[in-house]
């Protein structure tokens, strides 16, 4: 293998990427999230270089959707092959066999069960069709989501979304009634005993006080949740949590809708991060990951509850065919090695991150789930107590350093790699970030 480091000869950003950010500055809106002054200019498997030549190893997959890593030789086959047949005729009015073709092995992925499918642009559309197909199906207006969740910023999924208050400043109302309640975290569960006591405690709020005092089953069309939070801060919940959710979903008739938009796509080691648990949900949200960076998105549902009339819903670009060909080849590399990879990838960086947890008090959670793994920094080794500050900085300097990563929720940052990642890609990640980090905490102590 060639070097898996890597390589910084000009202190970023460069001369070239300051003139290139200095224009994006004056004319793209300031409401974008740069965590870093990257700026791309060509990428390959996990590597990316920028404008002045810089390597780096990329640990955000672009923010989880390259789980195929950058430019997979198959899936640019595949895009271009399309692209010399046609690029658009709008699957909402006509047909083309790569829509009827990956409807039919999206359909397939659940499992048990008839499905059909609605294709879309992005993960908040996504949402947005499963918060219209549940109203419609239900024929009820309220719905139910989590503190902490993160499923989009158009109005729609706006009100379900519920992880930075920065989201909602400024854009209320947004649409319609939504209730949430507290999404179990081991770590900082008020009640200081086991999982199993905050998932019971998570119930009961949800059964308690939202579905009779501040609405009713009657009026709740579907419960939204991540599988594992991910904005929020990657959170993993424990595993009693989704089942729990899926009784008390059948017992007052609600929908379970899942967001598989970031943990979906074989991100941890199974297509979708609910089948670890062993539940079948109503309605899954996907994106991101589906086409390996092109932009598609997909509402799957249940067959029997899909049922909307001609015109009811739809979408120009959704499903478009070069997208629709990125994702068919997409998907056979997740079946064909890339998932298995992201469960035995995932088992080893856990591992080396969860040693740097022994050696570093300031990182007080190191959990993930295949390639989705996330530390938490806090300060005197107290969850209550997020160490944001720190945790920024180490980023920059990972940046600095030629690696690329990103943080989430308070205080947490997230290692999101391509599955492709191999074991000297891991080795090299965790030796960067904790010399970084090392760097960093001998500041803290001389200051």
């Amino acid at each position: 293998m060639t070097n898996v480091y890597p390589h910084i000869i000009i202190p970023p950003p460069g001369p070239k990427a300051r003139a290139i950010i200095e224009k994006d500055q004056l004319y793209n809106s300031p409401s974008y999230t740069r965590a870093y002054p990257l700026v791309v200019d060509h990428a390959e498997d996990v590597f990316v270089w920028d404008v002045d030549g810089n390597r780096y190893l990329d640990f955000t997959s672009g923010v989880a959707v390259l789980n195929t890593g950058h430019c997979h030789p198959d899936v640019v086959h595949a895009v271009q092959k399309q692209a010399t047949q046609f690029l658009h005729m709008a699957g909402t009015d006509f047909y083309y066999p790569l829509l009827a073709d990956l409807a039919e092995k999206l359909a397939h992925l659940p499992g048990e069960g008839r499905w059909k499918v609605f294709f879309t642009n992005s993960g908040t559309e996504s949402i947005e069709a499963a918060l219209k197909l549940a109203r419609y199906s239900t024929r009820k207006t309220d719905f139910i989501a989590f503190y902490g969740a993160f499923h989009g910023r158009t109005l729609g999924s706006l009100s379900l979304t519920a992880s930075k208050a920065v989201h909602h400043a400024g854009f209320h109302p947004t649409v319609g009634r939504v209730f949430h309640a507290p999404y179990p975290n081991v770590h900082t569960c008020p009640i200081h005993t086991n999982g199993e006591d905050c998932v019971t405690e998570t119930v009961h709020f949800i059964e308690h006080h939202i579905l009779n005092q501040a609405t009713s089953p009657d009026n709740v069309a579907a419960l939204f949740v991540e599988p594992i939070q991910g904005e929020g801060g990657y959170i993993f919940p424990p595993s009693s949590f989704l089942p729990a959710l899926r009784e008390l979903t059948r017992k007052y008739d609600i929908l379970l809708v899942v967001d598989e938009i970031q943990t979906g796509m074989g991100r941890t080691g199974k297509m979708f991060a609910y089948q670890h648990t062993g539940i079948q949900p109503d309605i899954i949200c996907v994106a991101k990951g589906i086409a390996s960076g092109l932009p598609l998105g997909a509402m799957i549902a249940r067959d029997d509850i899909m049922t909307w009339p001609v015109g009811a819903h739809a979408n120009t670009f959704g499903g478009n065919p070069v997208a629709c060909a990125s994702a068919l080849a997409t998907l056979d590399l997740l079946e064909n090695g890339l998932m298995k990879n992201a469960e035995e990838r995932g088992r080893d960086l856990l591992e080396k991150l969860g040693r740097l947890k022994e050696k570093f008090t300031v990182l007080t959670r190191v959990e993930g789930l295949g390639l989705m793994v996330g530390v938490e920094l806090s300060r005197n080794g107290n969850p209550f107590e997020p160490a944001h500050e720190l945790r920024d900085a180490l980023v920059h300097a990972c940046f600095k350093k030629g690696l690329l990563l990103l943080g989430c929720g308070k205080s947490t940052i997230r290692f999101i790699p391509p599955l492709t990642v191999a074991r000297d890609h891991i080795d090299a990640c965790v030796d960067i970030f904790e010399r970084c980090l090392g760097d960093l905490m001998r500041e803290v102590n001389v200051q």
